[in-house]
């Protein structure tokens, strides 16, 4: 049966490549909002498997793109989403966005899938190449970590291994254990052979228990007791569709309800309001925000608002003290490309496009930075949106007390999009040992545990707050300390040590 299927996918080239598109279609059902992680990693081990199949470098090239473009045109579908609010002035380029991002994602895995080939083919080169790709998303041209295949996990206790690894490391042993059985059964298939059937399965199976087991073991570890006294957070969630959110007069209406989430007694150590929530500019808001504050009976607030110096706007987090003065500003710094700002703007401007949610031609401009903030009672990092999607920033040097994200997930739509975003946060808190406090402007607000675990939530698109104790933080983890480095450096020598092997066989 296998060999017959093998055979016939072979025998065309259009089979390979299409069986490539849907498997690394299917692999992507293992993210967020479904979370199949049972039907993508065996759809993973059959793409390591299909690879093998190409007879050539420039082949396999081919079958990494199609399912690569597969691959990210099923997980990040939503991002036709933005396009789509103001469809007179941008749906149009909602097929392009789709198809663009798709076939540009693909072409790391079409690099990865060739490099793999050129060294000698084989499962465990392919593994080794694609965790190099994935590693590489994240920072070259200044990153899209979104979608990693590690992420297929999130919902599952192997996702604690991110706490010593890290999401590009859970991602390497996750292409490391589908192709160890793809190795295996080539061993065995091998003249004499060097394994049975029956211990390829039995092998498999064992290197995925122990890791299971490290992930349970990692689950396990007792948080600290949250304790009477805690710090109390009210994160409020006005559920302003972005369509309706700049209606001059649907303004108020989002405005007033957030006042009143506010006002409601009894009062928390804290409020926070979600990206953009402030319907003024910062150096314009002195009045509005007294009015906030006093309305929040004077309890400290830490808002997303806009501000601007002369020409350049920011998209920002403003803490509000007690008698209603800005404390602290903090400007978001890694801004979402065609969105935020255009790359070569004078370009797009002289076809009339600019990014989706600028506020003026150039875009936002950057702040210099994450930084933490004492906000009195508590030490936290900010992260507006899109930088809570980058590992590096929820670890800095600094050690804060709880990570906390300001988001306006409007832009993703009502289905793939928010529950990606919030299964990445939750990787965050995975990975630094932190707690999570993530505010949206339509959901899902939520508090995240120091093992990322949601422990009290708002749904998608529901207006309303929620009251939540500040839970502690783990011990620095592994990852924390030290980072993608030692990912790379070893990612590095694996890669010259395939390189420095004279002969082609495949392993």
């Amino acid at each position: 049966m296998t060999a017959a299927l093998v055979s016939w996918l072979g025998a065309r080239a259009w089979r390979r490549l299409g069986a490539g598109a849907f498997l690394g279609a299917v692999l992507a059902l293992g993210h967020a909002p479904l979370g199949w992680v049972w039907l993508a990693f065996p759809a993973l081990v059959a793409l390591v498997a299909l690879a093998g199949l190409a007879p050539n470098a420039r082949q396999a090239a081919w079958t990494g793109w199609l399912a690569g473009t597969g691959y990210f045109a099923a997980g990040l579908n939503w991002i036709v989403e933005p396009f789509l609010v103001e469809p007179e002035l941008y749906g149009w380029l909602a097929p392009f966005g789709l198809i663009g991002l798709s076939g540009g994602l693909a072409l790391f895995w079409a690099l990865a899938f060739w490099a793999a080939q050129r060294t000698g083919g084989g499962a465990l080169r392919l593994a080794l190449a694609l965790a190099l790709v994935e590693l590489a998303r994240g920072y070259v041209l200044t990153g899209f970590p979104w979608a990693l295949i590690g992420y297929i996990w999130t919902d599952t206790a192997a996702a604690q291994l991110a706490a010593w690894t890290g999401p590009y490391g859970l991602t390497a042993l996750t292409l490391a254990l589908a192709a160890l059985p793809v190795w295996l059964w080539r061993c065995s298939t091998v003249s004499p052979p060097l394994l049975k059937a029956g211990q390829v399965f039995g092998l498999s199976i064992g290197v995925g228990a122990l890791l299971w087991y490290a992930g349970v073991t990692l689950a396990a570890r007792p948080l600290p007791e949250i304790a009477e006294d805690a710090p109390v957070l009210r994160l409020v969630q006005p559920n302003a569709p972005q369509d309706q959110k700049w209606d001059p007069d649907m303004i108020p209406v989002f405005f007033n309800r957030m006042v009143t989430y506010s006002a409601q007694t009894p009062q928390p150590d804290l409020i926070l309001w979600p990206e953009s929530a402030v319907p003024v500019l910062l150096e314009e808001a002195e009045s509005t925000l007294a009015y906030i504050s006093e309305q929040a009976g004077g309890a400290p607030l830490l808002l997303g608002i806009q501000r601007s110096e002369g020409r350049a706007y920011y998209n920002s987090a403003a803490f509000v003290d007690g008698a209603g003065q800005v404390a602290q500003v903090y400007d978001k710094f890694h801004l979402v490309p065609f969105g935020e700002y255009m790359p070569f703007p004078a370009f797009w401007q002289r076809l009339g496009i600019q990014g989706l949610a600028a506020r003026v031609d150039s875009g936002y401009s950057a702040g210099p930075g994450p930084g933490v903030m004492d906000l009195g009672f508590v030490r936290a990092l900010p992260l507006i949106c899109y930088e809570a999607v980058f590992p590096q920033y929820a670890r800095p040097a600094d050690r804060p007390e709880v990570l906390i994200q300001l988001t306006n997930d409007a832009w993703f739509g009502a289905y793939a999009g928010p529950y990606q975003h919030l299964a990445q946060a939750r990787m965050r808190a995975i990975e630094s040992g932190l707690p999570m406090v993530r505010v949206a402007n339509t959901g899902i607000s939520a508090l995240i545990d120091a093992r990322g675990q949601v422990t009290a939530a708002l749904p998608l698109n529901e207006a309303g707050f929620l009251d939540v104790a500040l839970p502690g933080a783990l011990p620095p983890t592994v990852y924390a300390r030290t980072g993608d480095l030692p990912l790379l450096v070893l990612l590095i020598l694996l890669a010259c040590a395939a390189i420095g092997v004279k002969s082609r066989k495949s392993d």
